[in-house]
This record gives C-alpha cells, structure tokens and sequence, in this order.
C-alpha cells in the first residue's frame, strides 16, 4: 500500500510504500477511494493535539470498499462500500460507553490520530465503526460527510431548536450545516473572517439570509450559535449576539484560548456548551438525513501524493467546502 505519513509533529508529510496491513479479528481492510482532509488533521500535523501515535498516518473521512474481513466480522461482505468517521473504536464497558455516551469514552482510538487513518491507499477499521453507504454519490462527495457532517450534525442537535442560527466560520462543516438547518426551516447567519467577500458569497449561495465578517452584528439576535473555527475570540463575539436563553456550541476538538468577558453577556441563562466526537447513532440518524433530504458538497480533489499542499490550502484559508484526497489507483 502506499501512504502519506507523520513521522514528526511540524515536518510534512511523506509519501511511503507499506507492507499491505491485515485486519484483526472484528476488523475489515478498505481499500480507500477518497479521504477527506479536516481541520483537525491540522491540529495533529502541527502538535495542537497531544500525544498521536507516531508513526501515524492521518485522515478520518474515508470512503472506500471493503477487501479483506478480519475473523468474526458478520454483517459485511468483500466489495461493500463504507465510510469510517474519527471515532474508530471504543472500550464498551466504560460508564460512558455503558450509559449511551461512547463519545466520551475512557480508552477510545481515534482514525488518523491513535489508529492508522485515510490518507492512503487502504485503511484497517473496526468493523463496529464502518458505516453502510449507498452507491449514491461520489466518493469524494461523500467523504466530508464523515466528520465535516456529522460533528455538524451533533453540533446542531446541542444547539437546540432555535430558528436563528449562526455559523462562525463557514468552512467544510458550516457549508454542510447550513443546508441541513436550512431544510429544518432555521434562517442561517454566516459569520466569516473580516472582509472574506468569497466565503461570504458561498455562504449566501447555500441559502444563508446574512453573510458578514465575525466583528458584525447580525440582522437580528440568534437562538443559537456554532462556532467552527478554532478562535477563542469568536466566543464571547457570539455570546453578545444571542437572546436570552442562547447558547453558544463550540464544535472544534482544538481552539485557542477564550478570552475574559463580562458575566453579562452570559447572564439571561446563556450557555457555552463543547461538542466531543460522535457516537454511532449519530452516523445513523445523519447519514439517513442526507438519504433522504440531499446535500450537496463542494470539494477540491487534490491526488494523495499532495496531501501536504491540500493542509496548506486548508491551513490559509484559500479552500471553498472541503480538500478531499485521491488515492492512486493500484
């Protein structure tokens, strides 16, 4: 197999030639047709998270076929298609695990970060965290649905029902959220960098009823925020615009400091509330919403060779939607 692997935090990427890996028993081997490239891929490159497993070969948006079952792997079959999200196992006897919570579980391995991921041309996964796909759709249309989509999706389930929604930061997940809260009847704020005409357009192209840069104020106050760039500045901005009521969901795994602000802007039972991984019933309940109601990404294919280039597109900023990785064909 060939991958594009970390062998320390803050150098690039190298291409390598590896020994084809053999799954384990409950496990399955995919041979990967698209990977998506996520923000928190950066946060693993530059060190933001600690302690990966170097080694490691990074990327959690897989979408791919199965070629080879480990032992004791029912309910799949060699040619199947699947995606395999950030979450890629749990212990399962955790308090966590045991009370529905397998997000938050004590002894998780996490795809591309603690277990081998995407950015190559096959992948090891637990069978327990492979999910169906469809024959619909591209692979590289579908590959951002795998964190970008369903961190959306659990972000906008902890930002409650409120029809005024705001989305700081309109990236690869807000570009997906948006279309998800638009067709649940939600009026959506896009909130961008200072004076990002581009994302603002793109924003309103997906059905957003405002775009402006984070230092604006939006038309009228919001229900309910979801900050998806990694800016502790962007809380208490967010936390100024909200009703009474409001809460404020930060979706990222990494984000720099927040700031001191006035109790104030919280008082009025405001919240601040985190968003951690994914459970399986999420996969569930989303990718079943995208069957059923569409939603379109936008994405840029960049051959896996050029993996390095795709993070550096991601890190300045200079992408529309999602980086998604082509493996060669092998």
């Amino acid at each position: 197999m060939y991958a594009m692997a970390l062998r320390k935090i803050g150098a690039p990427l190298v291409f390598e030639e590896m020994p084809d890996p053999i799954p384990g028993p409950g496990e399955v081997r995919v041979r990967i047709e698209a990977c998506g490239v996520c923000r928190t891929d950066l946060h693993v490159v530059d060190g933001e998270l600690p302690d990966p497993k170097l080694p490691i070969i990074p990327g959690h948006e897989i979408v791919g076929r199965i070629d080879a079952l480990g032992p004791g792997v029912e309910g799949f079959q060699v040619g199947a298609r699947v995606g395999i999200p950030w979450l890629g196992h749990t212990c399962g006897v955790c308090p966590y695990c045991a009370s529905g919570r397998e997000n938050l579980c004590d002894r998780p391995l996490f795809t591309g970060y603690t277990r081998n991921g995407g950015y190559a041309t096959h992948a090891i996964a637990d069978a327990r965290f492979a999910f169906p796909l469809s024959e619909q759709g591209s692979a590289a249309a579908l590959a951002p649905l795998l964190c970008a989509g369903l961190i959306g999706w659990r972000s906008l389930g902890f930002a409650g029902p409120g029809k005024i929604l705001g989305l700081y930061g309109f990236g690869a997940a807000a570009h997906i959220v948006a279309q998800v809260a638009r067709k649940q009847g939600r009026t959506v704020f896009a909130f961008t960098r200072p004076g990002d005409v581009g994302a603002q357009t793109f924003a309103m192209r997906l059905g957003a009823a405002w775009a402006g840069g984070s230092n604006e104020k939006p038309p009228e106050p919001l229900d309910a925020a979801i900050i998806y760039a990694p800016v502790g500045d962007l809380v208490p901005m967010a936390l100024a615009n909200l009703r009474k009521g409001g809460v404020v969901v930060c979706a990222g795994i990494h984000m720099s400091d927040i700031p001191r602000f006035p109790y104030r802007i919280l008082w009025e039972e405001r919240q601040i509330v985190s968003v951690a991984n994914l459970t399986r019933q999420d996969g569930i309940d989303f990718l079943g919403f995208v069957a059923r109601e569409g939603v379109e990404t936008s994405t840029k294919a960049y051959p896996l060779e050029q993996a390095n280039e795709a993070l550096a597109d991601l890190r300045a900023g200079r992408l529309e939607g999602a980086a998604v990785l082509l493996p060669p064909k092998i």
